[in-house]
């Protein structure tokens, strides 16, 4: 997932259980001026979202014809229910997890690629003697637990330094990264370099991000439906260019992104969560690429390459076309 919901409620001075409610949403008119689309957004408000916020109040969505609804996921939620169920038409998701999730039957397509980097590293402490993967033998690396984006970025890490989990000890810590690192249960963990890093060091904890490598999985996008693909083309067309457009504005000015979720987040923030939140926007601009060219395009090679990966991990159990997981058709219209 894109943020953990722990994580999330670190940046925001929300209560525990704060989501937004779901809201149905009909499908769009074709061709239609303001087709009405639900974006699902993983779990709580978050600047790691701003691009989608800052689209909203900017109203390059309704610019683009399309009467947006952002919606929160709950705690227990599915990734894809909500868009399998037709409650949402696009949601934002691991090219991984769509790929892991086009594997098991649910129809997903990706749309536009949000990270061209993948944003998963291996932290360990500052003076740690861990500086690759190669380094992680007969060590103990933590983990959420065996699912999303940390695992399988640990997977191809290992598998690219020719390692297997039988070289080393993976702790399943659920959402504890900080605490176990920090305590010495752990050499590593797994986390997010746009997250995870700036919270562990505003909180005083010395780390450093060994990057996991180039490990042939991709990123964050927006995921949507093939019946979605094939009648609200200028609804898809207009969410992307809507949120490229936003993108563009937080790469040059990343203090927008902190404004933008101030917004939404619910209650009063303080300045050191606004510091963090600042952190997290300089560090996520990064993942967003160069975007000089056709924003949110598609490395047709690197999702080749994931699903053959992907196959031989075990991530996925039968073989997966990767070019039917996404489409460009959207992108630059």
């Amino acid at each position: 997932m894109v943020v953990t919901r722990r994580q999330a409620l670190l940046l925001a001075a929300a209560a525990a259980g704060t989501a937004l409610t779901a809201t149905a949403c009909t499908d769009p008119t074709p061709g239609a001026p303001d087709a009405r689309v639900t974006i699902g957004l993983t779990y709580v408000p978050n600047v790691q979202f701003a691009p989608f916020y800052l689209a909203q109040q900017r109203g390059y969505f309704a610019e683009a014809g399309v009467d947006v609804t952002l919606r929160h996921h709950g705690e227990s939620e599915d990734l894809f229910g909500a868009l399998t169920a037709g409650r949402e038409q696009i949601v934002v998701a691991g090219g991984d997890e769509m790929l892991q999730a086009r594997s098991q039957a649910v129809d997903v397509v990706s749309i536009a690629t949000l990270y061209q980097e993948y944003p998963v590293a291996l932290i360990v402490p500052e003076d740690s003697d861990i500086t690759g993967p190669a380094d992680l033998a007969g060590r103990t690396v933590g983990v959420p637990g065996p699912y999303g984006e940390t695992w399988f970025g640990l997977l191809a890490m290992l598998h690219e330094a020719g390692l297997t989990t039988d070289d080393v000890e993976v702790a399943t810590i659920g959402y504890t990264q900080q605490a176990a690192l920090s305590g010495g249960h752990v050499d590593a963990v797994m986390g997010y370099v746009n997250n995870d890093v700036p919270q562990f060091r505003a909180t005083g904890l010395a780390v450093e991000a060994v990057p996991i490598g180039d490990v042939p999985l991709v990123g964050i996008g927006l995921g949507t439906t093939s019946r979605m693909t094939q009648h609200q083309g200028a609804a898809l067309a207009g969410v992307v260019a809507a949120v490229g457009r936003a993108v563009a504005d937080i790469a040059a000015d990343p203090s927008l992104a902190v404004e933008a979720a101030a917004e939404e987040i619910p209650g009063s923030i303080t300045d050191e969560q606004r510091e963090i939140m600042g952190a997290v926007a300089e560090a996520t601009v990064p993942l967003y690429g160069d975007l000089t060219g056709a924003w949110g395009e598609h490395d047709d090679a690197r999702w080749e390459a994931m699903a053959g990966t992907m196959l031989d991990l075990g991530l996925i159990e039968e073989p997966v076309e990767a070019g039917e997981a996404f489409t460009d058709a959207f992108i630059g219209s």
